[in-house]
């Protein structure tokens, strides 16, 4: 099964009038997208980059993780936002939140905030490991990534010293200029490339993701076939022939009536870091010049017994865009038990999976009759595949949507302010408030 986006719980919220007026609007929005991908200095090589990807680089990668699980119980991959976000999105969406536990080789993050206890607790859990490092950072100079590298290039060479340490440390980075490339040159480090014409949060199909993904042990060639299959099946014209148009216009025509949040909600726990990449993906794509709705996610159940109170009845400006997996990767029965302590026995016999989706079709019939538009992404199951197609139609999604709303959906100019201010209050040479 291909993804698909369901639309019952949306009846009534769109009129006809609306969705056949926007479909001008999409293409435009299309035109605008293909001439960046044929632009030269353009960022959106992440659209054809599923049948247009380096192969010896993909080689390489492969390799790479292969000699990582072979020599290290730890992997520890250093990078802030885009650079880690997606990875990671992958890597426990694909194998779970205790992903880690009784793993052959362990994925640790550092370097995405600026905290020393969480530092120190990382490199705690380092000792006495064989450790390998993947250093991801455009310039190498981001400040939070920066910090953390310094201390593991530290350790590495340490315990290691320079020689070994060189054939631990991987780098992702620029092809020919940076703090970073010109490191690797001088040390020997096996490097990666961040391409100059995909962004970070658009880049998790990259070695920017590809590299950690196949490290944790996940099949990268059938991640790339999805987002492939996702290319040519979202290059569909007709907007009514195409999921992927198809919630660019929905998401368009629900903030033109007046809706300033978008909940992308699942019930699967394993999905909290993908939602966290959703929100890069969409919060720096579509928040520019006053624009934009705000991206948010729950995850449910548990988050029915904490925001679904406000979900059902606080204030209208938000829709629900629910993303299902219609198969789980392993299946549990509830079993019958004498005496029925516990009141369980009406679903005795029947799979969590069966529940699971009995439980989203009663919240969202809940959410739809308290006023709160829903659609339903759905997807076959948690595997790579599957993940890649989700991924290239989050991606193009994202894209189309920011040029319907009239921004430029690959940059962050927002985004450098609080740098500036940041380096100046630490007294970086150059700047001031």
């Amino acid at each position: 099964m291909s993804l698909k986006l369901n639309k019952t719980y949306l009846e009534g919220f769109i009129s006809e009038d609306e969705y056949s007026g926007v479909e001008e609007k999409v293409k435009n929005a299309v035109s605008e997208l293909e001439k960046e991908i044929v632009k030269k200095d353009g960022f959106a090589g992440w659209a054809t980059l599923p049948d247009n990807y380096d192969r010896e680089e993909f080689r390489r990668i492969k390799e790479a993780a292969k000699k990582i699980r072979s020599d290290s119980d730890i992997l520890v991959v250093v990078g802030i936002g885009g650079s880690y976000l997606g990875a990671r999105a992958v890597i426990e969406l694909l194998g779970g939140e205790f992903v880690n536990e009784g793993a052959d080789l362990k994925v640790l993050y550092a370097g995405n905030n600026i905290s020393g206890d969480y530092l120190l607790k990382i490199i705690e859990m380092c000792e006495g490991k064989r450790l390998s490092v993947n250093v991801i950072s455009k310039s190498g100079v981001t400040l939070e990534p920066a910090v953390a590298f310094r201390a593991f290039k530290k350790l590495m060479e340490d315990r290691y010293g320079e020689e070994e340490a060189a054939k631990r440390i991987y780098v992702t980075t620029d092809a020919k200029k940076g703090a970073l490339k010109g490191l690797s040159d001088v040390a020997g480090y096996e490097t990666f490339v961040v391409p100059d014409d995909i962004g970070g949060r658009y880049s998790v199909l990259t070695a920017v993701g590809l590299l950690p993904i196949a490290a944790a042990g996940f099949d990268i060639d059938a991640l790339m076939s999805g987002a492939k299959n996702a290319m040519e099946l979202f290059a569909e014209p007709e907007l009514e022939k195409n999921p992927c148009y198809e919630y660019a216009s929905i998401r368009y025509l629900l903030e033109k009536q007046g809706k300033k949040i978008e909940l992308l909600t699942c019930f699967e726990p394993a999905f909290n870091m993908f939602g966290e990449w959703y929100k890069q993906l969409y919060g720096e794509s579509e928040g520019k010049d006053g624009k934009g709705l705000f991206p948010a996610t729950l995850n449910y159940s548990a988050d029915l017994h904490s925001m679904g109170q406000y979900v059902q009845d606080g204030q209208r400006i938000l829709f629900e865009t629910l993303l299902r997996f219609e198969k789980s990767n392993k299946e549990f029965t509830v079993e019958y038990i004498d005496g029925d302590f516990d009141g369980l026995n009406y679903i005795a016999g029947k799979t969590m999976s069966y529940i699971n989706h009995q439980a989203s079709e009663g919240v969202m019939l809940a959410h739809n009759e308290g006023k709160v538009p829903v659609m339903i992404i759905e997807s076959e199951k948690r595997d790579e595949f599957n993940v890649g197609e989700l991924i290239y139609f989050f991606e193009k999604a994202c894209a189309i949507s920011g040029y319907m709303l009239g921004v430029y959906p690959f940059d962050q100019p927002g985004v450098e302010q609080y740098k500036r201010n940041m380096f100046a209050l630490l007294g970086k040479p150059g700047y001031s408030i």
